[in-house]
């Protein structure tokens, strides 16, 4: 055997077996894949690999902060997992910088810092730390967009612009404490936001099911666009059907569209998913919302016993993440309790729920309602006091 086919039957023998590099692109869609998943464990050993067979690309470090950047979209309440989030970035920022310092057009390095920027800044919108969201924004833009001309065929860098221009047109007219921030940064334009977000959802290569998750919450939030938002929601869930964050969008979507039978369908698949302790699903932020809706349900079909319990779970629920104030869950949950008690001629417990109501913040005219119920039971009361 000559000297070639020997050194051919060496490299398929060890490709075989595998101990072959890993392909840079089938890991990094791996742990994408694991990450939307919510198979946290998986994807940490994935871009682990990554770093390790990779050392020199800031790939395998942005990816691993996104891990954690899902964890706290699983649980957007809870800011304890924040700072590790923070540090993470910084890691990938830091690493980055590194190699610009040597090659100031690395397109890697551009890339990938001008998206761990655009995260921090993401977290940064959903604390409503304004000027930090923006100076994040005024930083990564101009790096996403050398990025791009350096690199044309990256739709990846779309996601980065589609989320600056969208944002930076909407938030200041939904926050006017913005606009003055604002004046000191490029102007938005959420049409073309929103286009480009869809030319990232549609032929992204990493940045597809981020996309079309931003669009759920630009449709649901800003647009109130059920149907578009409905349609990305179907696509995500299903290519992860057990992503309790798509689930419950799917849900929460299907009761705007008043589509009970679907609402309870999907709420109830959600709460068997935490009964079974699956990943991301036993948490009480889950667990609140579809106690909430199945209660709901449950009180227009007037199985008044079941909506109660299912009603008091939620409130159970929300007591352990409500901090300073009261979530919108367990405001409507303790006034459908009392309306429950009400109908029972139970006016007392009745009474207790609306006052509770009252000592919590005002929520779509949650305090009138409670009054107007007080007062109902009042008359209620006088009427049978004659």
């Amino acid at each position: 055997m000559n000297i070639v086919k020997k050194i051919s039957l060496i490299l398929f023998l060890l490709q075989i077996s595998g101990y072959s590099k890993p392909d840079y692109d089938s890991l990094v869609k791996a742990g994408i894949n694991q990450i939307y998943s919510i198979k946290f464990t998986e994807a940490e050993k994935t871009f682990l690999t990554l770093q390790k067979e990779y050392p020199k690309h800031p790939a395998g470090k942005f990816f691993f902060a996104m891990i954690d950047w899902w964890r706290i979209i699983l649980s957007e309440e809870n800011e304890e997992q924040d700072e590790r989030f923070y540090e993470k970035i910084e890691e990938t920022v830091d690493f980055c910088d590194e190699i610009l310092d040597k090659d100031p057009n690395n397109v890697d390095a551009l890339f990938f810092k001008g998206g761990a920027i655009g995260f921090r800044g993401r977290l940064r919108v959903m604390r409503e730390s304004w000027f930090g969201a923006a100076d994040d924004g005024r930083e990564a833009l101009p790096l996403v967009e050398l990025a791009h001309k350096l690199d044309p065929d990256n739709v990846d860098v779309k996601l980065g612009f589609g989320i600056y221009n969208y944002l930076a047109a909407v938030i200041p007219e939904k926050y006017p404490i913005v606009k003055p921030v604002m004046m000191f940064f490029p102007t938005g334009n959420k049409e073309l936001g929103l286009k480009q977000l869809k030319e990232a959802a549609s032929v992204g290569k990493y940045s597809k099911y981020e996309a079309k998750y931003i669009l759920v919450t630009f449709f649901y939030y800003f647009e109130n666009d059920t149907s578009s938002a409905a349609l990305y929601t179907k696509q995500l869930v299903q290519l992860f059907p057990d992503n309790p964050v798509f689930e419950r969008w799917q849900g929460r979507l299907a009761a705007r569209k008043a589509e009970w039978e679907t609402v309870n369908k999907i709420f109830r698949s959600v709460l068997s998913k935490a009964d079974k302790n699956q990943e991301g699903y036993n948490t009480p932020m889950v667990r609140r919302e579809a106690n909430y809706y199945i209660g709901n349900i449950l009180r227009t079909k007037e199985e008044l016993t079941e909506a109660f319990s299912y009603y008091k779970k939620c409130i159970e629920e929300s007591k352990k993440i409500d901090e300073d104030k009261a979530s919108g869950f367990r405001i409507n949950a303790t006034l459908y309790s009392g309306n429950i008690m009400e109908t029972w001629r139970k006016y007392d417990e009745a009474k207790k729920y609306y006052n509770a109501v009252l000592k919590m913040r005002e929520f779509n005219n949650s305090h009138t309602l409670a009054e107007t119920y007080l007062d109902r039971i009042k008359n209620l009361e006088q009427k049978g006091s004659k």
